[in-house]
């Protein structure tokens, strides 16, 4: 491997990990968001049917 093939894949291997620091976390953000809306969804109560619901008149 010449001088010139070795610094084009040290900037390649650079370039991959700053796209991976950049992409890993965002992935894991938006994966621990979408078990914290499952969760709080679970959480709440279960609402009424809108057939069983009585009629307001006010």
């Amino acid at each position: 491997m010449s001088y010139r093939e070795y610094v084009i894949a040290a900037y390649v291997a650079f370039a991959l990990m700053l796209l991976w620091d950049y992409l890993v976390p965002k992935l894991q953000i938006r994966a621990a968001l979408r078990a914290a809306r499952r969760r709080h969804a679970r959480q709440q109560p279960a609402r009424p049917d809108a057939h069983q619901a009585p009629l307001s008149r006010d």
